[in-house]
């Protein structure tokens, strides 16, 4: 089995890679994922009515039932009138977007170390391109591009935004295993 300290160099670059691919996507190309945001038209009442609730960041659930309160006819009442929604509260205060941009790098990271891990199982050093191309890619999309698919189906996140979600990711497991093409040790 191939030592991961062979592999720190496509492991670093396939990061840095992903992370720039993902910036031209979201910062560059911001037609591509910004008409999935919308806003209230009665912003100013929605935040006021939150406020009122003093709620602490977290997860939110409209209308908020029990299991147990599910079969009871207020839960259906509610759930006919609407609206039914999933919220995600934050801290006040501005978006710390370095801390956010840090840890989206430490996760390319790590699925460039998980890639690492199984290509070094799977392959020998000299391994064809095409092989490790195939390993690692294949690895990298099953990390980046199918968490997207439980976000549609569990929070109902819309479909049109899950594939793109998923493209991204796609686009993502390229760069992961081109790099890993290129810099797979001959020797």
């Amino acid at each position: 089995m191939m030592s991961l300290a062979q592999l720190w160099l496509p492991i670093a670059l396939s990061a840095v890679a992903v992370f720039f691919a993902s910036s031209v996507l979201h910062m560059l190309l911001r037609f591509w994922h910004m008409p999935d945001y919308r806003g209230f038209a009665n912003e100013d009442a929605v935040r006021a009515a939150i406020r009122d609730g003093d709620p602490e960041p977290g997860m939110y659930v409209v209308p908020y039932c029990r299991m147990e309160d599910m079969k009871t006819p207020e839960a259906a009442q509610k759930y006919e009138q609407g609206p039914i929604g999933f919220v995600l509260l934050r801290a006040n205060g501005m978006p710390n977007m370095l801390r956010s941009l840090v840890q989206w790098f430490l996760l390319c990271l790590v699925v460039s170390l998980f890639c690492a891990f199984i290509a070094s199982a799977a392959l020998p050093i000299a391994a064809d391109g095409h092989r490790v191309f195939h390993v690692t890619a294949l690895a990298a999309l099953m990390a980046y591009a199918t968490g997207s698919f439980s976000m549609g189906i569990w929070w109902g996140q819309p479909w049109r935004a899950v594939f793109k979600d998923a493209v991204d990711g796609l686009i993502y497991a390229l760069v992961t295993g081109a790099v890993f093409m290129w810099l797979w040790p001959h020797s």
